[in-house]
Parts: structure tokens; sequence; C-alpha cells
């Protein structure tokens, strides 16, 4: 199997480590530059990643088996990897930063921290997932929906839109879990396409109307135990309980805003490699694998139930079509973390 065009496979096999989010760790003696030649991976490479860890192993094992480069994965959350990659700056020894939402590599984007992302791989992937600087790509995408319990809410009271749950008629009638960076992305996406002031009048109102919960699974049960009709969560945790025993979910069902509104937001994953990476031959080889077929059928055939978005792979037959969500047209290296956490708190939702 190729991974790209300009590199040929190497075979050998390398374990693969995962460190918790507390942990830090150096590549090693095999990972510099030095470890790779003539344009081929070897050595080793350190992932920050805030992706889904089985996602990302599976992602790192295949990488391994194919190249023999070794890959350390330092888990974490979007905003706790992403601040710590700020902090370290150009003495962080991490070689690739993968994230859940986008927010959190647009900080460190901002913050001129990447290097561009090779051009090989940046064909991989369709303009609409990439953000406008070209220093990472979009490498997964999950989509924003309103699920209900349908003996608590009929298809003709859902909302039209998102905003709609501003209305006082919402009081207590849907969830969320705001302190979540899924959430706060969701939000991010409702500054770029509303603007502050609407954004900053919809989370006032927020404020007084949602029932909050700590983490989008736990919206879902509640959902589910009939506590509250609805909430916004992303589609996966449904995909991935209905896959399982359904007990979190079979009393519920998603709606799809649809029609480009802030509701139909489609958050991607990004991917980056940073300048200061002691191995950025063997990091961009990374980022190329799992953006192209191979690592992206590994992401379309997983657990996970996250939309590919490389050319030539499509979703998970259980998902809506990427095609169909109507999603609004956001370059993702807007997203605004920062911003959105200081409107989040004097909302007095954080």
């Amino acid at each position: 199997m190729r991974l790209t065009r300009r590199w040929a496979m190497i075979a050998g096999i390398a374990g693969v480590t995962v460190l918790g989010a507390t942990a830090c760790s150096g590549n090693g003696a095999a990972s510099g530059p030095e470890a790779s030649s003539g344009g081929k991976p070897s050595g080793s490479i350190t992932v920050y990643n805030a992706q889904h860890e089985e996602l990302t192993q599976a992602w790192a094992d295949e990488f391994t088996k194919e190249t023999g480069v070794k890959v350390t994965l330092r888990n974490g959350d979007d905003s706790e990897l992403g601040n710590q990659l700020v902090q370290e700056g150009s003495a962080s020894k991490a070689d690739v930063f993968l994230t859940e939402n986008s927010p959190a590599i647009s900080l460190v984007d901002n913050a001129g921290l990447f290097t561009a992302v090779d051009a090989d791989t940046l064909a991989q992937v369709p303009a609409q997932f990439q953000p406008s600087s070209g220093n990472w790509t979009g490498i997964a995408a999950r989509s924003t929906v309103f699920a209900y319990n349908p003996a608590l809410l009929t298809e003709d009271q859902l909302p039209a839109s998102l905003l709609d749950l501003a209305d006082p008629s919402w009081k207590g009638r849907w969830a969320a879990s705001p302190s979540g960076a899924d959430f706060q992305a969701i939000v991010s996406a409702m500054l770029a396409v509303k603007g502050e002031s609407a954004t900053s009048a919809w989370l006032t109102a927020m404020k007084s109307n949602t029932v909050v919960y700590k983490g989008n699974s736990t919206v879902m049960k509640a959902i589910n135990a009939g506590e509250i009709p609805g909430g916004v969560i992303y589609h996966y945790y449904w995909f991935g309980d209905q896959a399982g025993t359904g007990e979190n979910s079979d009393s519920t069902k998603l709606h799809y805003f649809k029609n480009q509104d802030p509701g139909a937001f489609l958050s991607l994953s990004g991917g980056g490699v940073l300048k200061s990476s002691p191995n950025p031959v063997a990091a961009q080889a990374f980022l190329a694998f799992i953006t192209g077929k191979a690592g992206q059928t590994i992401l379309q055939t997983g657990t996970s139930f996250e939309y590919p978005i490389a050319d030539g792979v499509s979703a998970n037959p259980a998902l809506l079509p990427i095609s169909d969500l109507d999603a609004p047209k956001i370059d993702p290296s807007k997203l605004n973390s920062t911003k959105v956490t200081d409107l989040m708190t004097q909302a007095g939702l954080l």
C-alpha cells in the first residue's frame, strides 16, 4: 500500500506508546531529522492527540506497520493541548497536533507554530475541509444535531433553527454541555455566521433557557430518560450508542437543521505539523497517511462514526450523507475559541 507518491513503503513494526494527558516525553534518540533520509520516514514522532483515542491508535498502529515509524501519543482535550502547545512554543517536542474541533488548532496556527502542510496531502482533501491558511488540514468531521425524545416533542414542535432555542418558550426544555469544546465550537460557528451581537444575545437567552449537563453523552442520556425534551449534541454520540446496546438513545431521534443554519454546523477535526517538529519528514508522512484513502477508510469502518473528508471515501452507510447536511460554509481558520469563551463567560455559561 502506497502512502504518498513521494516515498515508498518501508517494512517494519514498532511499538506505539500511549501517554496520559499529563505525561510529557521527548522523541528519543532516533527521532531527529537525521533519522529520515531520502524523503522516507523513519525514527519516531510524538502526536499531541485530542481526537478519539481509539481512532488515532488505529491510525498510529497502521502507520507504524507500514513505515516502521514509532508513534507516541500524548492524549488530552482540545483546549488543554492547544494551550499547552502555545505555552511550549518553539521548544515543543511535538511533531503533530490532532484535534476534535478546529478552534483549538486555529489557536496554534494563529500563534505561528505550524509549518505548511505538504501540497500532496492538501490535494487529498477537498478545499471546503481546509483552512485558508494552508497550515493545517481537516482530518474528519462531525455534524451538529438536535437530539429529542419523540414522547415529549413531536416533529412539528422541533426548532427550525438553532436560534429558535433562544425563545422563552424553550425555557427548561433543551439541554447542552456548554463547558465542552464541542459546544464551544458550535458557538464559534454561530459567531462566524451571525456576528458578535447576535451570538451574545443568543448566549444570554441560553443562560435562561437551557438545562446544563456535563458532556454530550450525558445530554443524550437525559433526553433518552425523559428528563428533558431535547438538546444540542454532535451526531456521532447517537450513532455510537445505536451501534452498541442503544440503551442511552433508543428513546431519542435526531433532528438535522440543514438550510446552512448555525445548527447545521459541520465541525472539522484538524491536523497540523509543528515547525519545531524534530522529525518533519515522518510528521508530514503521518498527516498524509491519515488524510489518504487508507487512513480515511480506517475512519469510515471504525467505531467513532465521524465523517471521512478525503476524496473517494464515503461516510459510514448509517450516516446521513455529508452532502445532505447543508452545513453553513465557514472558513475553519476563522473560528475563534478565545472570543467564544469570553462571550460565554460574560453570559454566565462558563
